[in-house]
């Protein structure tokens, strides 16, 4: 057992353990990113995921983990999906995020939303699913008026009470800074929920 742990060892503490040494904890790598940085990349990724330095998290996705007092953490979402899309341009949320908005919603959603321009689909990314969805916009960050609008773009699609949610959306609409909804609307409402809020409010 010994004489096994110590082969281990030496396998990861040649080229494997340079190209360790060059990582950053809680970053997401790709592999043609780290075939840069080793000259048998697959090998010495073989190696270090053995030894438990470096996860993967997909087909040619590779993580750091962090090491916390409860054990290794998993990269943060927007590392995750940034690595995937190669790009920087995205919304990730939770549909429970819904929730904040107060039109009496309650579920919880054991999804995550990734508004973007280049991907569409369920992807599995560790032992997380992403839905991929592909939007002409999306704001930078979540605001109660995005949510608000996004929740009735997506009515019909989330467990909840339609019509209950459709009464208090529309006593909910003095609580929203008037300039800030419309230009949500506008920006980010599909046809049927702009022709559904004309008639609550004057948009």
């Amino acid at each position: 057992m010994n004489a096994v742990s110590e082969a281990s060892k030496k396998q990861v503490s040649g080229a494997a353990e340079r190209l360790a040494a060059s990582l950053h904890p809680g970053r997401v790598y790709r592999r043609e990113v780290l075939a840069e940085m080793s000259t048998a990349v697959d090998r010495h990724l073989r190696e270090l995921v053995k030894d438990g330095r470096v996860k993967k998290l997909a087909q040619g996705m590779y993580y750091v983990p962090r090491v916390s007092s409860h054990g290794p953490v998993p990269p943060e979402d927007a590392e995750v999906v940034g690595s995937f899309l190669r790009d920087t341009e995205f919304l990730v949320f939770s549909p429970s995020a819904y929730n904040a908005v107060g039109l009496g919603t309650t579920q919880l959603y054991n999804c995550t939303l990734v508004y973007n321009h280049k991907r569409h689909g369920v992807f599995k990314l560790g032992n997380r699913q992403f839905d991929f969805r592909v939007k002409p916009r999306f704001p930078k960050k979540l605001t109660p008026e995005f949510l608000f609008v996004d929740l009735l773009n997506n009515l019909e699609q989330l467990a909840e009470d339609r019509d209950a949610v459709l009464r208090r959306a529309q006593t909910k609409l003095p609580s929203f800074d008037p300039g800030r909804l419309k230009r949500a609307l506008s920006k980010f409402g599909s046809v049927a929920t702009r022709k559904r809020t004309k008639g609550w409010l004057n948009v």
